[in-house]
C-alpha cells in the first residue's frame, strides 16, 4: 500500500542569522495521522524549522507546501488560519479564565454581540469529548493540573480544524501518568488524520509514541527514519555527529588524588526537575555529567548550588550536613556556578569587564564595603592575564568581547572567590576552538591544584578529556556513574541510549 501524500512538505529551507546560518537546505516532511519527531541536540535548528514553518521567521530559501499547494505565511496567526496549530512548552492560555473560554478565546459564539454561554460550554464539551476528556467546562483553568491544561490547549488547536498540530516539549513538566494521558489524547488525533510534530529531549516517548523522526545537525538534515528501524544508540550517534565505529577514543584522564570528600548529595532531587541522585565530589576531582540536552544536567547543578530547592534528601559539605537556600549561602561555603545561560544569568552586558569581573567579589563583601580601586586593578589585571582575556581592557564593554572572551570573565568572576567546587555547566558552548582548549587545561590545572570541579558538557569527548569521574544522565535520572578508565565514547552512548552501562 502506497504511503499517503505528505500534508506538509518544506524543501531546500535556509536561515541565516547575522554570522550564522540556521538551517541550511533543510527538507521535512509529515504525513496525515501520523506522529513526527524532530530530533537533535540544542542549536542544531529545530526551534528555527519550526518557527519558519509557522511565520514567526521568514525563509531565506527553499519553499514550504501545505496540502500541495505552496504557502508562505507572514505570522502564527496566518498559520493558524490555514491550520497549523503550535502548542508550546509553557502553556500560553489565561488560566484565570474558564475552560471554555480559553477553548475559545477570540472566537466566542455570539448572537446580537452578546457571548451565548451555553452554547459555548456545550461545544467545549464536545470539542473535550473528542479526546476522550470529561471535566467541568466552567471551572477556571487553573483549577486543573498542568497536564489537563496542556490538554486544554491542544483541544482549543484542534478545533481551530487543525491539519498540524505542533507539540513542543508538551512533556517537560509532566509526570508518568500525565504522560499517559497526552499520549493517549494524541493517539485520538492520529486517528482523526492530524498530522503531529513532537519534539522532546525524552528518548523513551520518542520511541513510545513517534511513527517517524527527522534529525537535523548543525542546522543542516542528517536524514529522515522510521522510529522502529533506528536504535537509540544509533539515534544519539547521528545526533551528536559520529556513527558509533567511527567514535574515537581520547587520552585517559590521569587518576585524581586521594582527596577527601567535598560535597555528598544523598538521595537529592527535585519533583518535575531531577529524580533522587546520590553523588559524590572529592577535593582535586573533575566530575563529568554526560547526557542529552533536558536529561538533568543543569537541574543537578542548580540543587548544589541552591539556585533551586531541593525536596528530598540531603547535602554535606565537609562532611557536615547543610541547607543551601540561596546561591548566596552556596557562595559562603565556597561554591561557585557558572552558568551555561550567560547571556541571561551571567553576564551584564552594559558593564564593563572590570564591572563584570568584580561583581561575584563585591557582592559577597555587600554593597556597604565597596572594593578599593587599587585591589580592583590588581585582580582585574592578574585574571586578564591568567586566562588572557582579549582585548586585554578592563574599561570595555563586555557585550563587545567574543563568546570566548565573555566567557573567561565569568570564570575569572568566579576565580577571584578561590572557590573549593566549580560548577560549570557548557562552559565552552558556542566559543572558538581557540578559547575552548584554554578553558579545558584551566580546568585540569585547577584540579591539578585541589579545586574540584564539576563539568557539564554536551560534547562527549570534553567530558572524558577532563573528566575523573563521569555520571550519565537520561531522562532526569542519573543512570550511572564511572570511574574514567579506558572509558569511551561508545561507552557513554550506549549507556545514555540504554540507561544503564552494558
Amino acid at each position: 500500500m502506497a504511503a499517503p501524500a505528505p500534508i506538509l512538505r518544506m524543501s531546500g529551507i535556509g536561515k541565516q542569522f547575522p554570522g550564522v546560518k540556521a538551517l541550511d537546505g533543510v527538507d521535512f516532511r509529515l504525513l496525515p495521522g501520523e506522529v513526527h519527531a524532530l530530533m537533535g541536540e540544542n542549536g542544531a535548528g529545530k526551534s528555527t524549522l519550526i518557527k519558519v514553518l509557522t511565520g514567526v521567521y521568514d525563509i531565506d530559501a527553499g519553499e514550504i507546501e501545505l496540502e500541495g499547494r505552496p504557502v508562505a505565511f507572514s505570522s502564527p496567526l496566518a498559520a493558524q488560519q490555514a491550520g497549523i496549530s503550535t502548542v508550546y512548552q509553557e502553556v500560553n492560555l489565561c488560566t484565570n479564565l474558564s475552560v471554555a473560554e480559553n477553548i475559545f478565546i477570540g472566537r466566542e459564539p455570539r448572537r446580537l454581540g452578546r457571548i451565548q454561554w451555553k452554547a459555548m460550554r456545550r461545544r467545549a464539551e464536545e470539542i473535550l469529548a473528542r479526546l476522550d476528556l470529561d471535566i467541568d467546562v466552567s471551572a477556571p483553568l487553573s483549577s486543573y493540573s498542568l497536564a489537563l491544561q496542556q490538554m486544554v490547549a491542544i483541544a482549543r488547536a484542534v478545533d481551530i480544524d487543525a491539519k498540524v498540530l505542533i507539540l513542543d516539549e508538551p512533556t517537560s513538566s509532566l509526570d508518568a501518568g500525565e504522560v499517559a494521558q497526552l499520549f493517549t489524547v494524541m493517539r485520538r488525533l492520529k486517528e482523526q488524520g492530524i498530522a503531529i510534530l513532537f519534539v522532546s529531549h525524552f528518548l523513551d516517548q520518542i520511541y513510545e509514541i513517534s511513527d517517524r523522526m527527522t534529525i537535523l545537525r548543525n542546522g543542516t538534515l542528517v536524514g529522515e527514519y522510521l522510529t522502529s528501524e533506528l536504535s537509540q544508540v544509533e539515534l544519539i550517534g547521528k545526533m551528536i555527529g559520529r556513527e558509533l565505529a567511527d567514535l574515537e577514543k581520547l587520552e585517559e584522564r590521569p587518576p585524581a588524588g586521594e582527596g577527601a570528600p567535598l560535597v555528598q548529595a544523598e538521595e537529592l532531587g527535585r519533583t518535575g526537575a531531577i529524580q533522587p541522585f546520590t553523588l559524590t565530589i572529592h577535593e582535586g576531582e573533575v566530575v563529568g555529567l554526560a547526557g542529552l540536552l533536558g536529561s538533568g544536567r543543569t537541574e543537578i547543578a542548580r540543587l548544589l548550588f541552591g539556585a533551586d530547592h531541593a525536596g528530598t534528601g540531603s547535602l554535606k559539605i565537609d562532611g557536615e550536613q547543610v541547607s543551601l537556600r540561596t546561591p548566596r549561602s552556596a557562595v559562603a561555603r565556597k561554591l561557585a556556578f557558572c552558568s551555561e545561560n550567560r547571556r541571561a544569568e551571567g553576564l551584564i552586558p552594559d558593564l564593563t569587564v572590570r564591572e563584570n569581573l568584580i561583581l561575584a567579589l563585591q557582592a559577597s563583601r555587600g554593597w556597604t564595603r565597596p572594593i578599593p580601586r587599587r585591589k580592583q586593578d590588581e585582580l582585574v589585571d592578574k585574571y586578564i592575564a591568567a586566562l588572557n582575556i582579549r582585548p586585554a581592557n578592563p574599561d570595555q564593554l563586555i557585550k563587545n568581547l567574543s563568546g570566548g572572551n565573555q566567557q573567561k570573565v565569568l570564570l575569572a568572576r568566579w576565580l577571584i572567590l578561590e572557590p573549593r567546587l566549580l560548577i560549570l555547566d557548557e562552559p565552552t558552548r558556542g566559543i572558538d576552538v581557540g578559547a575552548k582548549t584554554e578553558i579545558q587545561r584551566l580546568v585540569a590545572e585547577l584540579s591539578d591544584g585541589g579545586m574540584a570541579v564539576l563539568f557539564i558538557s554536551a560534547e562527549l569527548e570534553e567530558v572524558l578529556r577532563l573528566s575523573h569521574k563521569v555520571g550519565v544522565l537520561r531522562d532526569r535520572k542519573l543512570v550511572a556513574q564511572m570511574d574514567n578508565e579506558g572509558l569511551t565514547t561508545d561507552t557513554l552512548t550506549e549507556t545514555i541510549a540504554s540507561g544503564a552501562r552494558s
